[in-house]
């Protein structure tokens, strides 16, 4: 069996990888949309196309992932998985429905589920209703995101305006009873012509149930979490075999993410290790040129951090400046252009915090694999690319307040 899966952003591709990878899966990250001559499933067992599409118009988003989509069926996926965030992240337009109906039209699937949950990183569903750890995700930081504000928790009505076909829930009380009761209510839904089918999980258990009951389902959708049975399910067993190259040297961390856990993890970096903020308005006026400056001056092998994450107040100041979009984009153009600057100083070692920020360093730098390494934490593996590069792509919410500081120190000297 070979499974396909499509994700939204660079982040949420390598936590998808790195749990399928813990998993026992061969997995291979392909950055962006494979040209038509790129063979896929070169002694992989699956094959994830890492999409930049959260916050594009709906129907780039949907040309894209059919797009993907095309290419992972000339390559012979069997199955299908299409990868959004645990939040939810999506405004009422899309794009996490209106690119699962573009898949299920393609695919020929008559009914998919949705199931962002992520218990490891306290993401629970429940009654229909997503929780990031004790709170509701619409009294959660997720409620001042910049680019997707999430203030509705009820994961029934921020799908129902996204799609055409009728929405409806299987909730925890069903996926209790196990696979079997699973499988009856989705055929009995399937009757009433509901296509779109909510399941809540509240523990990795019901994860392994719900994979185990949609296992047959040409298209699953969901958070990482819900894929990392499949290799059990398909008899992928772990691989030990590798390629031994060594890893280049020079540590640097991007933040872009403003994100409450990320800033405190800025702020917890900052007080052991050498620090710069940008500011756009600075970046508006003059560029990068003195953080150029300021990184050529810095211990070559020691991390450091230059970062734009900052608190609400901060980011709402820059959008009313710039425009939302504008300020976004300001701030990931710098970014990238300093990944590419440090690069050219011969670093090797990335590690980039926030979705879009990292779809904007890993372009920048005209990656197109990327092998599996170790996890950092949960969701949060490091990648190889070729040339001895390392890169850790880190979504905005995960990792515990001391990940910047760990990060390298999980790093191995070689990849084997």
């Amino acid at each position: 069996m070979r499974l396909g899966a499509i994700a939204d952003d660079f982040t949420g591709a390598t936590d998808l990888a790195g749990l399928l990878a813990r998993g026992g899966a061969r997995v291979s990250l392909r950055v962006g949309l494979p040209d038509a001559s790129v063979l896929g499933f070169q002694g992989a067992d699956v094959e994830v196309v890492a999409l930049k599409i959260r916050t594009l118009p709906k129907d780039q988003a949907q040309s894209q992932s059919k797009a993907a989509l095309k290419w992972l069926q000339s390559q012979k996926a069997d199955r299908f998985f299409w990868k959004y965030c645990s939040t939810f992240d999506s405004t009422d337009v899309g794009n996490i429905g209106p690119v699962s109906e573009v898949l299920m039209q393609t695919l020929g699937a008559a009914q998919t589920i949705y199931c962002p949950a992520y218990p490891e990183n306290g993401r629970f569903v429940f009654m229909g209703h997503l929780f990031v750890g004790q709170m509701l995700l619409s009294n959660s930081s997720m409620k001042d995101h910049p680019l997707t504000p999430m203030r509705d928790a009820n994961l029934l009505r921020l799908l129902t305006p996204q799609v055409t076909g009728a929405v409806g829930l299987i909730d925890r009380q069903i996926v209790a009873l196990g696979v079997t009761a699973v499988q009856t209510r989705l055929a009995e839904l399937a009757q009433k012509n509901v296509t779109h089918v909510v399941i809540d999980a509240i523990c990795t258990d019901d994860l392994a149930t719900i994979a185990t009951a949609c296992k047959d389902m040409l298209l699953i959708t969901g958070g990482s979490a819900l894929a990392m049975p499949w290799p059990a399910l398909n008899g992928v067993w772990p691989n030990q075999a590798g390629l031994f190259q060594p890893l280049g040297r020079g540590a640097l961390i991007l933040a872009g993410s403003c994100s409450e856990m990320t800033r405190a993890q800025v702020a917890d970096f900052a007080q052991k290790g050498p620090s710069l903020q940008l500011d756009p308005h600075d970046l508006s006026q003059n560029g990068v040129q003195s953080a150029k400056e300021w990184l050529g001056a810095q211990a070559f092998d020691a991390p450091k951090l230059i970062y734009s994450s900052a608190a609400p107040e901060q980011v709402a100041k820059a959008q009313s400046q710039f425009g939302a979009q504008a300020a976004g984009a300001l701030v990931e153009a710098a970014l990238s252009e300093l990944a590419i600057f440090a690069r050219t100083m011969g670093y090797h070692r990335f590690l980039v915090a926030g979705g879009e920020t990292s779809g904007a360093v890993i372009t920048a730098l005209g990656i197109s694999q990327l092998d599996i390494g170790p996890e950092i934490a949960p969701g949060v593996p490091w990648t190889y690319g070729a040339g001895g590069l390392a890169l850790a792509l880190k979504s905005g919410n995960f990792g515990e307040i001391d990940f910047f500081s760990k990060a390298f120190g999980k790093l191995p000297s070689h990849v084997t």
